[in-house]
């Protein structure tokens, strides 16, 4: 698997929801967060 692949699968929006809401923060702010860093990190960076 190379670096990239391994990146998009980590860093992928849902596990980010995944971590939030393990961390403790509710549906609708880990969804905004994750949506939010889709929008703006994920799809420029590694998409």
């Amino acid at each position: 698997m190379s670096l990239r692949s391994q990146l998009q699968h980590r860093l992928n929006p849902l596990h980010v929801y995944c971590r939030l809401r393990g961390l403790g923060v509710s549906h609708c702010p880990a969804r905004a967060v994750s949506y939010c860093y889709e929008r703006m990190l994920y799809r420029l960076v590694l998409a």
